[in-house]
């Protein structure tokens, strides 16, 4: 047997084992160190986490905060811009049928004003025989009838303002912002008036072209004096994808998700301006931006 072998020499005894190997759990993870959970903390620094979980929840809150509203669709949207469309006309009690429809208008401001195109309105009215100017607001064979006012005109932009007696009215809200060529629009009103009743008709479309209210006349005799004034102050009109009816002049077109109105259905006062030229005039429908209804709404104010 060798002299070294088995034995530990006297003068240099066995060395004890520098630190130590720990048996390894199912995870292979050594006892001794304290154990990660699944976001790789540590048990023993809970401030950590906490931390971690109160960024976290900072961040969802600003997320919140930046991201925009979930709107409603069109379906939900009709149901609660119904109630703020009307019809406008005359109203005379000897008369058969006493009620006598001229276009389609929609609530604003504080609910007691209504906006509708100027030339919807009656230029005269057989005030000897009771006849008076009136809004009609309900759905179907519902109707209340509102006598009204002309409180503000704008001929230039074909709008006029009407106060309504009684209650306010739930208003629409009329949009901020630029309109862009090619966003969705919808607009609801009487098409074919209350022959059957108040029917509200919605229809669907989206801005084809934000256009000059007049295009200059091949020729003098193509100008109109209405044609010569829009030349002088020219403002942009809003050309819709869509097909409106003769009744629904004054009918607010909006954002199919907000309800925000952008402009009011205008067809006979743009196309005397804008079509004049044209032998046959087109179907197209026009829209009036609502920031000359902003104007006219503050005079009234």
């Amino acid at each position: 047997m060798h002299p070294f072998v088995g034995r530990a020499s006297a003068r240099h005894p066995p060395s004890p084992i520098v630190g130590r190997v720990s048996a390894r759990d199912d995870v292979g993870i050594k006892p001794d160190l304290p154990a990660r959970d699944d976001l790789g903390l540590t048990p023993d620094l809970p401030d950590r986490r906490v931390a971690l979980v109160g960024l976290l929840s900072g961040l969802l809150l600003v997320l919140t905060w930046l991201l925009p509203p979930a709107h409603a669709g069109l379906p939900d949207t009709i149901a609660k811009v119904r109630s703020s469309v009307v019809a406008v006309g005359t109203y005379q009690t000897t008369r058969r049928p006493p009620s006598v429809f001229r276009g389609t208008g929609f609530v604003v401001g504080d609910g007691r004003y209504v906006a509708t195109n100027n030339h919807v309105l009656p230029e005269v009215l057989d005030e000897a025989n009771r006849e008076r100017l009136a809004v009609f607001a309900g759905h179907g064979t519902t109707q209340d009838v509102r006598t009204a006012k002309v409180i503000a005109r704008d001929p230039d932009h074909d709008l006029a303002l009407l106060e309504i007696a009684g209650a306010p009215l739930k208003p629409l809200r009329l949009a901020e912002g630029a309109v862009k060529e090619g966003q969705d629009v919808a607009f609801t009103g009487f098409p074919v008036g209350m022959v059957l009743g108040l029917y509200h008709a919605t229809h669907r479309g989206i801005v084809a072209a934000v256009s000059p209210m007049v295009i200059p006349a091949i020729g003098g005799k193509d100008l109109s004096p209405q044609a010569i004034k829009a030349m002088r102050e020219p403002f942009d009109v809003y050309q819709l994808d869509a097909t409106a009816y003769p009744g629904n002049s004054g009918s607010p077109v909006y954002d199919p998700e907000t309800g925000e109105v952008i402009g009011v259905i205008n067809s006979v006062f743009v196309k005397r301006t804008k079509e004049a030229v044209l032998t046959d005039p087109s179907g197209i429908t026009y829209a009036i931006p609502t920031r000359f209804l902003k104007a006219l709404l503050g005079r009234a104010r």
